[in-house]
């Protein structure tokens, strides 16, 4: 890994020791040079320069859907996670609600455009892709990161050539105008934004006139009675991790570039040979649990579309980022370990959910043998994104399986496949 070291930086008042390099390295990729060292030298500047010590956990996760859907969706994220409904922010084209669990994890903000006919440059990330251009406004927009001196932040990361939008541009784009919003990265079309707040402060988004909304509090609560019917109340904990789709030739560059916006750090990659594909993992160098701020993944081919014909290799992550645009593929939500009514608790949550109607793409897979199991929702509707549910047993510490990863990787690819038939065979928005 070459030369590390411990900095040591007084951040208003707080003495903070960073050493993001000198953390274990897990899984059998292998990267190139070019990796290797730019990971060393980002880090080492990024500690030294107090970058790591500002950056803090994420706050909230961003995401849009297509006009009129976004009650259903949060109906939907009420049932099949822990969140709560806690307010509407209505601006001149939009609706944001906002969802929280509580100050120990992200929140969701959940925004729906009002007109369908408004063009923007998130739909646009949408409209050159096949399948993603038949819901121009349905995507996973990115990431709200906490940092304790915002001012101070943004500054050194202009000085790295890291770009944002202007105020101008966030008023424009009606979005809060409390937050500093990179420009869509080129690696995974996700934006960065960064909120000033202390930990022991309220999360507040400077945006529109707030209003607790009749219709998104009905399907909230009739969510919520739902869940406690169905004994899953307590069984569903908050985000796990959060898995992006990249290029093959982006992927190196797509952690990096994470790495150096964030304070993560990289635990490492396993390659899937099974799916022509590998995975690769982030996590957050000041909390190590993922319900305060969740693991960021990032999972590419291993070989370009265009020698497919050549090699015969399953390609099921890079036809996904093909159909669909470099973008989030799944928010994974943790269960808790332990048993309901003679199941497993995620056999049992999964069991549940399936009886309302909502699809699974395969059966639970994995064992307690091998530490956890994990499943795929299919995707929503609503935001095309497909919830997971893990449950890990014991002490396991761990992040997944590879053969369990191989089985859900073969199950997203049956389903989009489907859904390519079926978006060539109707007509767009």
């Amino acid at each position: 890994m070459g030369h590390t070291y411990i900095n040591v930086i007084n951040l208003k008042s707080r003495l903070i020791m960073i050493n993001s390099l000198n953390l274990p390295r897990h899984g059998d990729k292998h990267n190139s040079q070019f990796f290797e060292t730019y990971l060393t030298r980002l880090l080492e500047d990024r500690d030294r320069t107090g970058l790591t010590g500002m950056i803090h956990e994420i706050d909230a996760l961003m995401i849009t859907v297509e006009p009129g859907h976004s009650i259903d969706y949060v109906a939907e994220l009420c049932l099949m996670t822990p969140y709560h409904y806690l307010v509407t922010l209505e601006s001149k084209s939009h609706l944001t609600h906002i969802l929280r669990i509580d100050l120990n994890s992200p929140d969701l903000l959940v925004r729906e455009v009002k007109d369908p006919n408004i063009r923007g440059i998130f739909r646009s990330l949408n409209e050159v892709y096949p399948i993603g251009s038949y819901k121009p406004n349905s995507r996973y927009m990115g990431e709200v990161l906490r940092v304790t001196d915002l001012h101070g932040v943004v500054g050194a990361q202009r000085e790295r050539d890291f770009r944002f939008f202007s105020q101008d541009e966030i008023r424009h784009l009606e979005l809060p105008g409390n937050l500093a919003v990179s420009k869509p990265s080129p690696y995974t079309h996700n934006i960065v934004a960064y909120l000033e707040r202390e930990p022991d402060e309220p999360r507040v988004y400077a945006l529109g006139w707030s209003s607790i909304r009749a219709d998104a509090q009905d399907a909230y609560l009739a969510a919520k009675a739902l869940q406690e019917r169905l004994r899953i109340d307590d069984l569903i904990l908050p985000i796990d991790h959060l898995a992006t789709r990249v290029y093959s030739q982006n992927r190196e560059v797509a952690i990096l570039e994470y790495l150096s916006w964030s304070s993560y750090h990289y635990w490492g990659s396993y390659d899937i040979k099974d799916q022509n594909s590998s995975t690769n993992v982030t996590k957050s160098v000041h909390h190590s649990q993922e319900f305060r701020s969740p693991a960021k993944v990032f999972t590419a081919n291993n070989t370009p579309y265009f020698v497919n014909h050549l090699e015969k290799l399953p390609s099921p992550t890079e036809t996904f980022v093909r159909n669909y645009g470099p973008r989030l593929h799944h928010i994974a939500v943790a269960v808790r370990d332990g048993e309901t009514g003679g199941l497993e608790n995620i056999e049992y949550v999964v069991r549940a959910i399936r009886e309302q109607g909502k699809d699974f793409l395969l059966d639970v897979v994995g064992s307690k043998q091998e530490g956890l199991k994990q499943i795929f929702s299919s995707a929503s509707e609503h935001s095309s994104l497909i919830i997971e549910y893990v449950q890990r047993f014991g002490d396991f510490d761990g992040f997944f399986a590879k053969d369990n990863v191989a089985e859900l990787t073969r199950a997203a690819g049956v389903e989009e496949e489907l859904m390519e038939m079926e978006a060539k065979a109707k007509p767009r928005l």
